[in-house]
């Protein structure tokens, strides 16, 4: 056996199963750690987050006689040495923000 052939092989078939786990990846629905990323970039528009936090197990929840699975979760932020608290709401599928709530 040609070693060159050989490792091209081994090379070509790592490179299949790493593009395949990329596809699959991205493919699936968003983690909730990808989906606290998407709340705090939003949030963070407009001002500084200092803490957030996310359930990591999905709920079932109903808005408009519609029913989610989703993670909930909350975001502390700073605007004008004021801080604020929201809590969210998450389509656990889409990654959507369905409610985003300011706790005052």
């Amino acid at each position: 056996m040609n070693w060159k052939t050989f490792i091209l092989g081994v090379t070509a078939g790592f490179a299949a199963g790493y593009a395949t786990k990329q596809v699959l990846e991205q493919s699936g629905p968003p983690s909730p750690e990808k989906i606290l990323d998407v709340v705090k970039a939003s949030v963070k528009k407009d001002g500084k987050i200092y803490g957030s936090w996310i359930l990591m197990k999905p709920e079932t929840y109903q808005k408009y006689d519609l029913d989610y699975e989703v993670y909930k979760g909350g975001i502390t932020r700073s605007i004008n040495n004021t801080q604020e608290q929201f809590e969210f709401v998450a389509d656990a599928t889409t990654g959507t923000i369905i409610d985003l709530i300011s706790k005052k």
